[in-house]
């Protein structure tokens, strides 16, 4: 007899705004819930700006198919990932409308996964085509909201939130990222974009406070050379860690 296979359940990273390191989160949550022993796969379904293949260190790859399907090409960690980036020349500009950017996020989901019981997939930002093509088809087991501490963005992550609550899709939580930027010379710790707010929003909005990441070099440096630091030790990785934490426990609870 052979064990049966559990459903494919997806989480989608999202937020309103751009430039808030929603693809530095999601790659990094799923090295942390990689990490906890959780069998996961990325989708970097941005699909006019992918940059997940920078972030995990798989720009070299091309994915085959089989049997019509995508084979996901390897990320950090050995962890199975698609992403526009692996399918199109680097630096090539995508003039696709609507209907060719849905297909082609249905491609990357519904690829051949083989043993991953959870997809990261990192949202484009907005609510445009490729947000209702994702809970409308593919329909998430829940959300997480990014945003930076500051107003404009808290503005955004709200539509965001809207979005999937008008499409019945669980809220996970909201992360506040680039939350304080501690001085390498005395170590102080200043807030170039705020500090509180995107906590004070997830109150307003009653849905959990996933964590804070700071706005840090490191975390800059280890995402430009495909090296997420949720793959190594120390303060930023334990941040993540944190919200993968909380995350696997929504998804025990939610299962």
């Amino acid at each position: 007899m052979t064990a049966e296979r559990r459903p494919l359940r997806i989480i989608a990273v999202a937020s309103g705004k751009g430039g808030v390191g929603k693809s530095t989160l999601s790659a990094n949550l799923a090295v942390a819930l990689h990490r906890l022993g959780l069998k996961v796969g990325l989708v970097d379904a941005d699909i006019y700006g992918p940059s997940q293949a920078r972030l995990m260190g798989s720009e070299d790859q091309k994915p085959v198919a089989s049997d019509k399907k995508l084979v996901p090409v390897t990320g950090a960690l050995g962890i199975p990932m698609l992403s526009m980036a692996h399918l199109v020349e680097p630096g090539k500009a995508l003039a696709w409308r609507g209907p060719m950017v849905s297909g082609a996020l249905g491609q990357l989901i519904d690829a051949e996964w083989g043993d991953v019981e959870l997809l990261i997939v990192d949202l484009p930002p907005g609510t445009g085509d490729i947000q209702l093509s994702m809970v409308q088809k593919h329909k998430p087991a829940g959300a997480v909201i990014v945003s930076t501490p500051q107003d404009l963005a808290l503005i955004d992550a709200t539509r965001a939130v809207s979005l999937f609550a008008q499409a019945d899709v669980p809220m996970v939580g909201l992360v506040e990222n680039m939350a304080g930027y501690a001085c390498p010379h005395c170590g102080e710790i200043s807030d170039p974009f705020g500090q509180g707010g995107a906590e004070s929003t997830a109150g307003a909005l009653s849905m959990p406070f996933l964590g804070r990441i700071p706005l840090a070099i490191d975390i800059r440096r280890r995402s430009d050379a495909g090296d997420p630091p949720a793959a190594g030790d120390g303060p930023h990785a334990d941040a993540f860690m944190a919200i993968a934490e909380k995350v696997a426990a929504w998804l025990g609870r939610a299962a």
